[in-house]
């Protein structure tokens, strides 16, 4: 995992070796919010030295969305609340044995103990409503996707979409109607936002330039034009690429 680094006033964000996944930890005194903390447990406990060195309780935890890697969780985080949107935590509830086996065999016991317990968001973990951490839910890259909004920050932890190493990843629903109708729920926040971190990549001062590639991408792929795509050359994503021109042919056909 790489160090913490600041990209916002209050917001750090630390990248895992693994598929460049994104921690973000979002402070406000010495209180903190642990946003889809990642991955292995070398590096969830890394994570909590880094908040132990820098003064820091954890407040509560939120998740993106029921995928397995944004589930996670460390004991040495605390018995905390942790939060997601509704059907999230439907998923994640329903869904928790096949996701833990997702992570792979010897997932360590005390950390299987502690993946994927979320609860339904409430609102302002700081208890601060000038500095509000608001849920943008939609179901673009899965149902009850959540970015999060910090208005007072001017920041967009966008989950798993907006990425400038991975394409768009339309899992469930199966088809791009879902996806573009997240992309335009991001939109109005995108437009006020002067950072945004991905789920997996590297977060960005210019959050439209993100927006407006996802947007050329699959309005290319709809009329059925090859969109050469930079990302397409990236580990894992020509397969994604193929998946995509697949389900954009559905949607042009549907």
């Amino acid at each position: 995992m790489r160090e913490l680094r600041e990209v916002a006033d209050g917001v750090l964000v630390a990248t895992s070796r693994r598929y460049a996944t994104t921690s973000t930890v979002v402070v406000s005194g010495d209180q903190a919010v642990l946003v889809d903390p990642a991955w292995d447990p070398d590096e969830l406990a890394a994570l909590a030295d880094a908040a132990d060195k820098l003064g820091l309780s954890i407040a509560a935890g939120l998740s993106t969305h029921a995928h397995h890697d944004h589930l996670l969780w460390h004991p040495r985080f605390g018995e905390v609340p942790r939060w997601a949107s509704r059907q999230t935590v439907r998923l994640a509830t329903e869904h928790r044995d096949e996701l833990l086996a997702a992570l792979g065999p010897g997932w360590p016991a005390e950390l299987a103990e502690v993946f994927g317990r979320v609860s339904v968001a409430e609102p302002d973990p700081f208890g601060n409503s000038d500095d509000p951490i608001v849920l943008v839910v939609h179901d673009g890259h899965a149902p009850g996707h959540s970015a999060i909004w910090l208005p007072a920050r001017g920041v967009l932890l966008a989950g798993d979409m907006l990425s400038d190493l991975e394409l768009p990843l339309p899992h469930d629903p199966d088809d791009l109607h879902a996806y573009l109708a997240g992309l335009e729920a991001l939109a109005p926040y995108v437009a006020r936002a002067s950072v945004l971190v991905p789920g997996h990549g590297t977060p960005t001062t210019d959050p439209a330039g993100r927006l407006d590639t996802d947007r050329c991408y699959l309005d290319a792929l709809i009329a059925g034009i090859d969109p050469a795509d930079f990302r397409c050359g990236n580990p894992g994503m020509a397969e994604v690429h193929e998946r995509n021109v697949q389900l954009a042919l559905n949607y042009r056909s549907g």
